[in-house]
């Protein structure tokens, strides 16, 4: 009789053994990340949130089916609950709550792909950045706006946009507004090596002066960066001669109506910085982000006697040049009658 008391005891005991040991091998690494539309999923952790703001994102957003497990294992977990890590993290269709933890716990991001072009403001600027960043669009704003903040890396608010060279960089989902402008810095200083500070200082311009001539080259040539070059070259030309660039796209952006299809007379009237019209010299910024193409356009800019120049009337996107004002004239004037056959005002 003992002896059957100890055996029962003994199986109870391997039961119950056997149930703990199960539940805490199903709570480890049974799957608990489920995605009803997709195999992956992203998750995000704001700067700032602690252990329940994960687990309510969590459970609220549907990522995972049992909570008290997730939480359970969290627990267990060393250095996990109480050290948080913002970013953006890749969810798995049936990742257990092991591997999840692991994951969040490792800070191991996914990184986001950043791209900007064709950038007139740094309100669009802002905007464009911070729909891939957690940092919010004012604050990206309020930064790039504050002239203290700009002074730092030799700019002011209106040259603040030449720090920013498109192309396409990888970030952390959290980086802040500040860590994003140092970035940007660094990648700056990349771009202009020692190959094109000595182009730039052999055309007597600043880094930031040909990143304006650039802009502007590329607004008047957005169709065939082919003859990038040679537009730079007449503009290299002008400055020379002290002669006013008069670029009809430095108009539109001082007046700020983007939809002009046609430069008149009460568009050139109007009293902006940006005239080109009516001032001597570059305007005091950028009027698009130039490209790496433009820039290195006007670095390496053809140099001919084109002072001069008109779009085509084929409208081919290609312009027509010439070398004194009344050959000029000719090319305005086809150009001019094809706009009103066209009905363009």
């Amino acid at each position: 009789m003992f002896k059957k008391i100890i055996i029962s005891i003994l199986l109870i005991g391997i039961g119950i053994g056997a149930y703990i040991g199960y539940t805490m091998y199903t709570r480890i690494y049974m799957p608990n990340v489920t995605l009803t539309k997709s195999k992956t999923a992203y998750f995000y952790i704001k700067t700032g949130s602690n252990f329940t703001d994960v687990a309510n994102g969590l459970y609220e957003g549907g990522y995972i089916k049992n909570r008290t497990s997730f939480e359970w294992v969290s627990q267990k977990k060393s250095n996990f609950t109480e050290n948080i890590k913002p970013g953006k993290y890749l969810l798995k269709e049936g990742m257990s709550n092991n591997e999840l933890v692991d994951l969040l716990r490792s800070g191991k991001q996914e990184p986001v792909k950043l791209s900007f072009d064709h950038i007139r403001t740094i309100a669009e600027l802002a905007g464009k950045l911070s729909s891939n960043i957690e940092a919010d669009s004012s604050t990206t704003y309020s930064l790039l706006t504050d002239n203290d903040f700009v002074a730092q890396y030799g700019l002011n608010t209106k040259t603040i946009l030449t720090l920013f060279i498109p192309n396409t960089y990888e970030f952390y989902w959290n980086t802040s507004s500040e860590e994003l402008v140092k970035r940007m810095a660094e990648e700056y200083k990349k771009f202009w090596n020692d190959e094109r500070k000595a182009k730039a200082k052999a055309m007597d311009l600043s880094q930031s002066e040909v990143s304006i001539l650039a802009s502007i080259v590329q607004a008047e040539q957005s169709v065939r960066a082919d003859e990038r070059s040679r537009v730079a070259g007449l503009y290299i030309n002008r400055l020379r001669i002290g002669m006013r660039l008069q670029s009809d796209p430095t108009v539109i952006y001082g007046v700020g109506d983007f939809e002009i299809k046609r430069v008149t007379g009460k568009y050139l009237a109007f009293d902006s910085p940006y005239n080109t019209y009516k001032y001597l010299g570059l305007p005091p910024g950028p009027i698009v982000l130039p490209s790496i193409k433009s820039l290195d356009a006007v670095l390496n800019y053809e140099k001919h006697n084109y002072i001069y120049m008109c779009a085509k009337e084929d409208f081919s996107g290609y312009h027509n040049f010439a070398v004194n004002f009344n050959d000029h004239q000719v090319n305005a004037r086809k150009f001019q009658q094809e706009l009103n056959r066209r009905n363009i005002h």
